[in-house]
């Protein structure tokens, strides 16, 4: 599914250089569950950045479902990314005029699929997230985990092959996150590969592999 080969990652500012990954080498199967973890500054934002498209490495190749992706232009990587990548972040980034419904149908947008299959989608994804009493109202109308099941759903709904989560309990309350974390393992469980970065032990171990990063690097990789 993901196969990166002596990857780096710089940023140039003035006279200085920072290199954020240094030469990673990694391989995700399909199905996995992987946890990310690492320290401020060791690597592991910029690790999934690159994974999601959002940034390309400066060295080194990028292959997402058999595609090398490492160079391509922005406008390939956005369509590489609606058709392949589903985001899950911390702090939800749902669109506040949209109800529960608008805010999950918002990537069908930018493709191809008829209004019918996509309200089908959209209602079958709100069933499995447990919001269907939920469906009409707008995110300030519902608590932090509804939100955060809005959100996850709405990164199922163009059916990707890898569900990338930043930080996805960061701004929930224990049981809240093991409610959240109960349904990414159902996830899982049904076949989803899920790439998951966290600073917490707890949250982690939920996943079946952990990546701890260093300095740019991989310093273990438990499998």
């Amino acid at each position: 599914m993901i196969t990166l080969d002596n990857v780096s990652k710089t940023f140039h500012g003035g006279d200085e250089t920072v290199t954020a990954l240094n030469q990673v080498s990694l391989t995700i199967n399909k199905n996995e569950f992987v946890a990310i973890m690492g320290s401020s500054g060791s690597g592991k934002s910029t690790l999934m950045n690159v994974l999601g498209c959002l940034d390309t490495p400066s060295n080194g190749r990028y292959m997402l479902n058999n595609q090398d992706v490492a160079q391509l232009p922005d406008d390939v990587l956005s369509n590489i990314r609606n058709q392949n990548i589903g985001f899950i972040f911390q702090t939800f980034h749902l669109l506040p005029k949209l109800d529960v419904v608008g805010n999950i149908m918002l990537p069908l947008r930018y493709t191809d699929i008829d209004q019918d299959e996509a309200m089908e989608r959209v209602s079958s994804l709100i069933e499995r997230v447990g919001l269907s009493h939920r469906k009409h109202h707008k995110p300030f109308e519902m608590s932090g985990g509804q939100r955060q099941r809005v959100a996850i759903a709405r990164a199922l709904v163009n059916k990707p092959k890898v569900i990338l989560a930043d930080e996805p309990t960061g701004n929930l309350d224990s049981k809240t996150s093991e409610e959240i974390m109960g349904l990414l393992t159902e996830l899982h469980d049904s076949g989803q590969t899920i790439v998951m970065v966290t600073h917490e032990d707890d949250i982690a171990a939920y996943a079946k592999r952990r990546i701890v990063m260093r300095d740019g690097q991989i310093l273990e990789d438990n499998q």
